[in-house]
């Protein structure tokens, strides 16, 4: 029973080291445009990814039923409120305009 209790003799334990088949870190990911997506692709599950410029209105992946939800996702992944008058159905009809026009006028 002294050998379990005895600490003396075991070493301290060392810093965790980085395993040499690591992957390299990547740099972080904006979580936001991510969210958008995933948010997209929730509701048309069929397509798996979305191009950046396939369009979403023609394609029904945003209709006007779930339009005033998707503002709110964007409000929300933005913080910033969102007013119809300010905006076209063309800023919403691609991945790419999407991110113009919400995320990278930050």
């Amino acid at each position: 029973m002294s050998e379990l209790t005895d600490t003396a003799a075991s070493p301290a334990p060392s810093a965790p080291q980085e395993l040499p088949h690591a992957l390299p870190k990547e740099p972080a990911k904006e979580p936001a445009k991510d969210l958008v997506i995933e948010y997209l692709l929730a509701k048309r599950p069929d397509l798996g990814t979305i191009d950046p410029d396939y369009d979403l209105i023609d394609n029904r992946v945003l209709d006007s039923l779930g339009f005033v939800n998707f503002l709110y996702v964007l409000e929300e992944q933005t913080g910033r409120e969102i007013a119809l008058e300010d905006v076209s159905p063309e800023d919403f009809r691609t991945l790419r305009r999407i991110r113009a026009r919400f995320f990278d006028a930050e």
